[in-house]
């Protein structure tokens, strides 16, 4: 017959032995499912599959608040640059712009109010549409006049 393990002791009564018994079939029981579990390789997938997907979730909420701070660099240094750019405009050019955005804005009210008188009123509508547009872009709208001065100056002295 079989010897007993030389860690564990022998039964000395049959109540032992069951205890014994029941206790190998407990160990037993929990080697077998621990060898199932590693051999179950739909579920291990699975396990490994939200694993990832969870990093790759906590990897993109880091990169997307690396994205904005480096929106936030970009748009604060683009604002710098148009300082800068506005900053070193001679005078003579800055007066040119404004008194060119301040004639453009009369001979706007000019059409706007034979506009008015004139046009019919859905096309009335459109335009004011069109003009509260404008008006809600005023600063790019004016950037653009400025610009375009700009140019116009440039040119004319090339031709001067």
């Amino acid at each position: 017959m079989t010897q007993p393990p030389h860690d564990e002791p022998t039964a000395s009564s049959p109540e032992e032995l069951r205890e014994q018994v029941e206790q190998t079939r407990t160990e037993l029981g929990e080697t077998v499912e621990a060898l199932a579990a590693k051999t179950d390789v739909k579920a291990r997938a699975q396990e490994k599959a939200a694993e990832v997907k969870e990093q790759a979730a906590a990897k993109a909420g880091e990169l997307k608040v690396q994205a904005a701070l480096k929106a936030g660099e970009l748009k604060a240094k683009a604002t710098d640059l148009a300082h800068q750019a506005q900053d070193r405009l001679p005078d003579p050019v800055k007066d040119k712009t404004a008194q060119a955005a301040g004639q453009a804005k009369a001979k706007a009210a000019q059409a706007g109010q034979l506009w008015e008188e004139k046009a019919p009123e859905p096309v009335r509508q459109k335009t004011a549409q069109g003009a509260q547009l404008a008006r809600d872009n005023r600063n790019l709208l004016l950037a653009g006049v400025g610009a375009a001065a700009v140019v116009w100056l440039v040119c004319r002295r090339g031709k001067g």
